[in-house]
């Protein structure tokens, strides 16, 4: 199981870019979310997606490996390259990060 993955497809002359990862949610309750940016490569993103909660890095994990699964069978290929959009899914996982502290307090 990856905790990343970067695919590429190109589409009309334009080379698309998807980055999807798995992080903890801070707190150490053992949740975990996958973090999925998508954009033209070597632009800003234009997409932010979350999913999760998730009870684990394996239950994270085999979302991530089905998401990517689909994606391949939709023509994206595994770039090898590395991340370009990660202070973008830094910040969604601050804000995410914020949010659950929030609700916590209430």
């Amino acid at each position: 199981m990856s905790r990343q993955i970067c695919l590429t497809r190109e589409c009309l002359g334009l080379n698309m870019r998807i980055e999807c990862r798995i992080c903890p949610l801070t707190g150490g309750n053992g949740l975990w979310t996958l973090l999925c940016v998508a954009g033209l490569a070597n632009a800003q993103p234009t997409e932010i997606k979350v999913q999760g909660p998730f009870h684990g890095p394996s239950e994270a994990g085999r979302i991530l490996d089905a998401i990517a699964d689909n994606l391949l069978a939709q023509g994206y290929r595994e770039d090898p390259a590395q991340p370009i959009w990660r202070l973008h899914m830094q910040a969604e996982l601050r804000r995410l990060s914020g949010v659950s502290r929030r609700l916590a307090w209430q």
